[in-house]
């Protein structure tokens, strides 16, 4: 049997997640990372992206996570993220509707912080989507 680690994941409104897990696969800032027991403690900021857990019966589960942070310690690894949603809890028609919002504004938008907050709103959407689609 594989080493197993404790992972608590944290939104504002819930806990998303807690108990013992194998492996995580996630993207940070500066690209895609995985974690296993005993990893390296480290902090560090989380991209919007699909993340994988491999729970404690080797099964691997996929969810939606946004932006947020991780932190890795030696007794425990937390991520603490705006949201986080399973397949079944992503809202399709929400999602889309964000997407189209996001796509006008990158399509029209003037500023500069409008074509970020819309990029960041459509890469949100995007991985949403692909949560919710399995691929």
């Amino acid at each position: 049997m594989a080493a197993l680690f404790p992972l608590e994941i944290h939104t504002p409104t819930r806990i998303f997640f807690s108990g013992q897990v194998e492996a995580i696969v996630l993207t940070l800032l500066d690209g895609e990372a995985a974690v296993y027991a005993n990893h390296s403690p480290f902090t560090a900021p989380v991209n919007p992206c699909l993340l994988s857990i491999k729970d404690e019966d080797g099964n691997w589960k996929t969810a939606f996570t946004a932006e947020g942070i991780l932190e890795v310690k030696s007794h425990k690894t937390i991520l603490v993220s705006d949201a986080a949603e399973w397949p079944d809890e992503i809202d399709y028609e929400r999602v889309m509707d964000a997407k189209q919002r996001a796509e006008e504004i990158l399509a029209g938008g003037i500023l500069k912080f409008e074509k970020e907050t819309a990029s960041a709103a459509l890469l949100r959407a995007n991985m949403r989507i692909k949560a919710k689609s399995g691929k």
